[in-house]
């Protein structure tokens, strides 16, 4: 190529050289969000693997598959469920139609879905609040959330586990009153729970006595009662852990 010595030339050519060491710049994003929740109304709990699942929806074509703009997904532990969906907006085109469609999933299975239009960029207020319907035909209870209401037997004490021969139970009614067996003596009292919390009054029991073993992780277990500030239930094997407010294990126990 051969440029003949000008400043016409002379300035075509340095602009053919700038354009070449300037990068060309991809077009910024345009980030857009949408929160709400998702809740339904009967009185049940879901499943501990719950999960809700919420998607921006290209409903334009009546007779064609909606498109997906953007999805998300949340645990059901908690309902309402608060969701947030984050997308490009230059995917919005303005003549075209866009709804929020929710689902609430236990593994493959469909618990919950909405079954009516929740529309958005209308140029009215967003229906960003969705109510969902527990699909129809589906009669299985969902399994019950976990819970330290119920009877227990211990299996563990502080880092030891506790001789068979030697039974040590717990009851946690659902009103608070607690009662069970040391050991030797039974006993009674109440428990205060508010979510993963957990603390038990002090214990009123006979005083019969026993064994000195027996006696031992009868005093441990009520002593250990009195540290108690959590709990948790292992989800494989249904065990009851009671920690202190370190998180440490006082005691397991295994249900009865």
């Amino acid at each position: 190529m051969h440029f003949t010595d000008s400043p016409l030339s002379r300035r075509a050519l340095a602009g053919l050289l700038l354009a070449a060491a300037v990068p060309a710049t991809p077009a910024l994003a345009a980030p857009r969000v949408l929160r709400g929740t998702v809740a339904y109304r009967e009185r049940m709990a879901l499943p501990p693997g719950a999960v809700v699942e919420v998607k921006l929806l290209d409903v334009s074509l009546a007779d064609a598959p909606s498109r997906t703009i953007a999805e998300t997904r949340v645990s059901g532990r908690r309902i309402p469920a608060r969701w947030t969906l984050r997308f490009d907006s230059r995917r919005i085109e303005p003549r075209h139609s866009y709804a929020l469609q929710a689902r609430i999933l236990d593994g493959d299975r469909l618990l919950f879905i909405t079954t009516e239009r929740h529309s958005v960029f209308t140029g009215g207020p967003d229906k960003t609040d969705i109510w969902v319907q527990r699909v129809s035909g589906d009669d299985r209870p969902p399994a019950a959330a976990p819970s330290p209401i119920g009877s227990w037997r211990l299996a563990s004490l502080g880092s030891k586990d506790v001789p068979g021969s030697i039974v040590t139970t717990l009851a946690i009614a659902a009103d608070g009153k607690v009662s069970g067996r040391g050991g030797c003596n039974g006993f009674g009292g109440n428990a205060t729970l508010k979510g993963r919390t957990i603390r038990f009054s002090r214990m009123v029991s006979t005083m019969m006595a026993c064994a000195p073993d027996t006696m031992a992780q009868e005093r441990g277990f009520l002593d250990g009662l009195a540290k108690v500030r959590r709990w948790d239930i292992h989800r494989g094997s249904g065990l009851l852990a009671l920690l202190d407010s370190r998180g440490r294990p006082v005691m397991v126990l295994t249900a009865q």
